[in-house]
């Protein structure tokens, strides 16, 4: 048989090469990284929504006046048209409206068709309360703001948290942090220990209500329960969770679609001071879970917001046998995290940072195919 020309051969040889590295890549690809800059030193937590036309949107914190989270921020936007594996350049979506900063996005897809926008307006260290923004015309503009929590004092609602129920209801999960002086300017004014409260609205998001229900962590804690998250489970019940300084997430559930809660118990999912972000895996009942493991399956630093793992529970959160590493750096911080399932492959979005640029400051949203996910 003839041999092919040397040419063509090294030809298919770096074609094959790149194929077979374009493969490997996007078993775990990191898609882009939003670097700190003089004029944004950080680029922090966000949520992706899509549009009618496939095209993906990312809505972010751009801090542009310092790097605390008490510094000037805006919201700003990137968007994707290949599902997730370039971007675009950033554009400003919502200016600083604050005496603080906007931030801490939860963008969601209604039943109606309508796509929502929820943040955080910040004012000061006694004022910090989520409002919401509507578009009827696939983001090209927004409605008006309302406001989530009509009580004044200072309520946080993490990024990529806020959920629609197959019935219709929207649930915000929010941490009410009391205040200790009443200088809005000081930092001590905020008292870390955190309750939790849930937001519900049956009219998507026109009205609110507060839930009977509110928690404080049974035990005594320098957290409380911060930075919950909900998630819908298949039989209609819900999971919510919260950070703590326990070693693990506390966890609760509601079977009245967010009215009442039980009270929250630890969870075996073992991490950090350090939010968890779950979310259900498309087509089936079992549940992903992203968040710092510090279970001992992975080697972990103490206290530490690394490594970044995915985990996957088939029992509606009890226990979370399977997992896989993300990232390890033990000089990284991983954390707020948004998930997206999108087509064959989940994108997360996340901070990044480490011991150059600060543990916020670094964007970074990963792309990885769905078969690549511990077994569900």
């Amino acid at each position: 048989m003839p041999r092919a020309p040397f040419a063509l051969v090294l030809v298919l040889s770096v074609f094959l090469g790149l194929a077979t590295t374009r493969l490997t890549a996007e078993e775990n690809t990191v898609a882009l990284n939003i670097e700190p800059s003089k004029d944004n030193p950080r680029n922090s937590e966000g949520s992706f929504a899509r549009l009618k036309s496939g095209r993906l949107i990312f809505y972010y914190s751009q801090f542009y006046g310092g790097a605390e989270d008490g510094s000037p921020a805006r919201i700003a936007g990137i968007h994707s048209d290949d599902a997730g594996r370039t971007w675009s350049e950033p554009q400003v979506v919502l200016e600083n409206t604050a005496g603080n900063n906007v931030m801490s996005v939860s963008l969601l897809r209604l039943a109606s068709g309508k796509l929502a926008f929820f943040y955080i307006l910040k004012n000061s260290w006694l004022d910090s309360r989520p409002y919401v923004r509507f578009s009827s015309d696939e983001a090209a503009t927004w409605s008006e703001p309302k406001l989530v929590v009509a009580a004044p004092g200072y309520f946080v609602l993490n990024n990529d948290r806020v959920v629609q129920l197959t019935s219709g209801r929207l649930i915000v999960p929010v941490a009410f942090h009391r205040s200790r002086l009443a200088d809005p300017q000081s930092s001590k004014s905020f008292d870390s220990r955190a309750t939790d409260l849930w937001y519900y609205s049956d009219d998507e998001g026109q009205t609110w209500q507060e839930s009977p229900s509110w928690w404080a962590i049974p035990v005594r804690s320098g957290s409380g329960l911060q930075e919950p998250g909900v998630v819908e489970l298949a039989d209609g019940k819900l999971f919510g969770w919260a950070r703590t300084d326990q070693g693990v997430q506390y966890g609760l559930t509601s079977t009245d679609s967010g009215k009442t809660w039980t009270a929250p118990l630890p969870t075996t999912l073992e991490s950090p001071t350090s939010p968890a972000s779950i979310k259900r895996l498309p087509g089936s009942t079992s549940l992903l879970a992203v968040y710092n493991d510090h279970s001992g399956r992975f080697p972990f630093q103490p206290k530490r917001r690394t490594p970044l793992a995915v985990a996957v529970s088939s029992d509606n959160g009890q226990t979370w046998p399977d997992a896989k590493l993300i990232e390890d750096d033990p000089n990284s911080w991983y954390c707020y995290t948004a998930i997206y399932f999108v087509d064959d492959a989940v994108l997360l979005a996340y901070c990044a940072g480490d011991t150059k640029v600060g543990p916020l400051n670094r964007l970074r949203i990963r792309r990885i195919p769905l078969d690549w996910l511990p077994s569900k």
